[in-house]
């Protein structure tokens, strides 16, 4: 999926008036550290141009965009070295609330941004405190309410919303404010496909006239590329390493990009390893219509073996093998499950012969007065590496929540290795199913990462020295040991994200339940994180994902659960889920962006169908 594509003359355009914003060897030292992160940037951007900030995790990309606001230094202290301006203000010596006026900020976490009671209270609160007339207050956040789809929920509390939904009420009240510069850190991580095109197509109407800019952070490429007219990219230290078009710095520097640990979309991980095995794919593909039609015009390399695969059949009868469902016709799951030990991401077993880890039965679930899932039927093998799939408000989340007793489902209906989940204390469910927020933050309460893993075992009321060994041997798996006696909040985004699986791994639990495990990482840490899933799957552990990343799921889930509605549509091999186009489009979802390229492709038989990178030819020589 790729978001709408912009009017080439308005990206020419773009960048030809007066900076709008002046960025010049701006380098921030927090308070306690020695180094300056980012060290030495500068850029400008102008009125209607689309920005896309890239870089490892560490190289300060989050911080550059909490500088342009004010929130550095004025909320967290901070050096400035260098100097930020905004519509000809120094953002160092501008006070937040004039600032608010020409910069609006979207944060990655909506929930650090939500205040009030209802939606529309909450799009309302920044124009109110800018004094403007009240009808001119409920005319913009009418407008940015319907611009985002939520208006018809304006009444509710933004509690009720999903994430995704929260995330859109975000960008709501960014819009409503009517600044010249918006700022979006990671705006489309919590939201599904739908949501994704609905939000871009917003935001290019935006850009359209030509008298706002934006500033995008953004690790979903697929979604983006077209929409973005410029790339800056900050390297590890904190500096700019490319500052260029769309086609000078993704397509031009992707081998570079790739090598320092950037997000790149799927269709050019695809080519690159496509070009190293012999095809000829130039210039760089960048969407998956680019690289089918590509391959349409490449030759096949001549060690390709066309007889290799013969998949010609493959999505028709996938798709027969999928269990679909209405409210009526429930599928039963129990089929399918992993052999972790002996089989690739899609190789399948039958788990109907033994008694299932997880078990599910008429699950229904209530968030206030609103029933969230109805009547779920569920089973999940010991061992499986199962995702969970679906459309904002689908009941994703609700459903791993009530896996987990985070939220206690009603008596009788969740087991987890033969205990009632809705009857069990924390203590015992803790030792069958470890359970990872989105956001890591959620769940620590210690002062140190030592600490942090220790709780856990300390609850079990081991000995010191126990606590001691076995809390260094798992933070020494996690690459933590250098952190031991750091704050967890001072981590970044992909030490939190390790200390938070390490934490809820520390008891030993069978189980491991996270909610969108790649949400605010850098594609290294990203890579990092999944490979340690799928070790600790390949060890025994059973893993259950939900995500928004399709890509995600097809290169490791061995089955797949889509939720529509609260309810279970399908449930079956991950391969044969995706080969089943209108189920997936049926439930708000897409195909993943490398099936979609390949799928059905007629010149290179030995690719089509397929939909892991993983699957695609290997380099000549070897070489992956």
């Amino acid at each position: 999926m790729t978001a709408p594509q912009r009017d080439p003359s308005a990206a020419l355009a773009a960048g030809s008036g007066v900076p709008l914003v002046r960025v010049r060897d701006l380098a921030v030292t927090y308070d306690g550290e020695k180094s300056a992160v980012p060290a030495s940037v500068t850029f400008d951007i102008t009125a209607g141009e689309v920005v896309l900030l890239l870089g490892p995790s560490g190289s300060g990309k989050s911080t550059l965009t909490l500088a342009l606001n004010g929130l550095i230094p004025h909320a967290v202290p901070a050096d400035i070295g260098g100097s930020i301006e905004v519509a000809g203000l120094d953002t160092a010596a501008t006070p937040v609330a004039e600032l608010s006026t020409h910069v609006a900020m979207v944060f990655q976490d909506p929930d650090a941004q939500l205040v009030t009671g209802t939606l529309l209270d909450e799009v309302a609160f920044g124009p109110e405190n800018l004094r403007m007339p009240v009808a001119d207050v409920l005319a913009r956040a009418e407008a940015a309410l319907r611009r985002v789809g939520l208006w018809e929920r304006r009444g509710d509390n933004p509690d009720l919303l999903s994430g995704g939904g929260r995330q859109r009420l975000a960008i709501a009240c960014a819009l409503a404010m009517g600044s010249p510069l918006l700022v979006l850190d990671e705006p489309t991580a919590n939201l599904d496909p739908q949501g994704i095109e609905e939000v871009y197509t917003t935001l290019a109407d935006l850009v359209a006239a030509g008298d706002r800019a934006i500033l995008l952070v953004e690790h979903n490429l697929d979604a983006a590329v077209g929409f973005v007219d410029r790339v800056v990219v900050l390297d590890l230290d904190g500096r700019v390493a490319a500052d260029g078009s769309v086609d000078d710095v993704l397509r031009g520097r992707a081998e570079e990009l790739h090598a320092m640990g950037v997000w790149l979309p799927v269709s050019a991980l695809a080519a690159l390893r496509l070009r190293r095995a012999g095809y000829a794919l130039d210039p760089l593909p960048l969407t998956p219509e680019e690289l089918r039609a590509g391959l349409d015009a490449a030759d096949a390399p001549d060690s390709a073996d066309p007889d290799a695969l013969d998949p010609a059949d493959a999505p028709a009868a996938a798709a027969r093998n999928v269990r679909r469902t209405d409210p009526a016709d429930r599928a039963d799951p129990r089929r399918n499950a992993p052999d972790p030990h002996t089989g690739p991401a899609n190789a399948t077993t039958d788990p109907s012969a033994s008694t299932p880890l997880i078990s599910v039965r008429g699950l229904t679930l209530r968030r206030g007065r609103t029933e969230v899932l109805h009547g779920i039927d569920l089973d999940i093998a010991a061992g499986e590496f199962v995702a969970v799939v679906g459309a904002n408000g689908a009941g994703k989340t609700s459903l791993i929540q009530a896996l987990a007793g985070v939220v206690p489902p009603p008596k009788g209906t969740v087991r987890v290795g033969g205990v009632d989940v809705g009857r069990a204390d924390a203590r015992t469910l803790s030792a069958r199913i470890g359970f990872v927020f989105q956001n890591p933050e959620h769940q620590f309460i210690a002062h140190t990462v030592f600490d942090e893993v220790a709780h856990g075992l300390r609850r079990q009321h081991l000995a010191d020295d126990d606590v001691r060994r076995r809390t260094m041997e798992l933070l020494v798996r996690f690459g933590l040991e250098g952190k031991a006696d750091t704050h967890p909040f001072l981590l970044s985004g992909g030490q939190k994200r390790r200390l938070s699986v390490g934490t809820a791994l520390v008891a030993g639990a069978p189980v491991l339940v996270l909610d969108e495990p790649t949400f605010g990482q850098d594609r290294a840490r990203a890579d990092e994180l999944l490979a340690l899933l799928r070790e600790l799957n390949v060890e025994g552990t059973t893993i259950v994902v939900v995500t928004h990343d399709m890509q995600l799921v097809t290169e490791y889930a061995h089955r797949t659960v889509v939720l529509a509605d609260g309810r279970v549509r399908a449930a079956g091999p991950t391969a044969d889920v995706f080969a089943d186009a209108e189920l997936i489009e049926g439930a708000g979802l897409r195909l993943p962006p490398l099936q979609r390229a390949l799928l059905g492709l007629e010149r290179h038989p030995e690719l089509t169908g397929l939909a892991r990178l993983a699957d695609l030819p290997a380099a000549r020589g070897g070489a992956a």
